[in-house]
């Protein structure tokens, strides 16, 4: 039980105050254990921050499928909307989500590389899912077989990018602002009107 107790503060803590900013006194404060404690489950705070990560990882990943499974029989306009959509509601609700997100952009100095290996490894995933829906979605008639399919993932995946810094530096409103003019362009390049 402790042992859970203290990633789910550490993960509100890293979410709120990122890396640098996150104290293991703090955290054991909040556990309502003493920071000796926190060493009985963890080496210390890399052991501790790479911990929630890979969690983090794992329930981003996660829910990209979840959502392309239980989804890919939508029409694609709607389906690539709503995702966008999803992600918006997710950051805004979930600190899985913000945490992810803050730590993809502004990882540790010093584990920067383990976290960049797993942003671009999930960045993969991503693509990969994606690719074949858009795909099917070509073959079906949906979008324009003119367009590549890889290269028209990769765009939607730039789309997201963009949503995910509204997120976090632009509020809510900026952030509606710059997905409906993405969006708009993005798919006035797909469909076949």
């Amino acid at each position: 039980m402790t042992f859970n107790q203290i990633k789910n503060v550490a993960l509100n803590h890293f979410t709120n105050k990122g890396y640098e900013g996150t104290s293991m006194a703090h955290i054991a404060d909040d556990v309502g254990i003493k920071k000796q404690s926190i060493y009985t489950h963890f080496k210390g705070k890399d052991e501790l921050f790479l911990q929630v990560y890979r969690e983090v990882f794992d329930a981003e990943l996660k829910f990209v499928i979840n959502y392309i499974d239980s989804n890919k029989t939508q029409p694609i306009e709607e389906f690539l909307y709503n995702f966008l959509l999803l992600y918006k509601e997710r950051y805004e609700k979930n600190n899985i989500t913000k945490f992810w997100l803050r730590i993809s952009f502004f990882p540790p100095a010093h584990l920067y590389e383990q976290v960049i290996d797993s942003v671009y490894e999930y960045l993969d995933k991503v693509e990969k899912h994606l690719l074949l829906v858009v795909e099917k979605a070509m073959l079906e008639g949906e979008i324009s077989s003119t367009i590549d399919s890889q290269r028209a993932t990769s765009a939607f995946l730039g789309v997201l990018d963009g949503i995910f810094v509204e997120m976090l530096y632009g509020g809510s409103e900026r952030l509606m602002k710059r997905l409906d003019a993405s969006w708009y362009l993005y798919w006035r390049g797909l469909s076949k009107e």
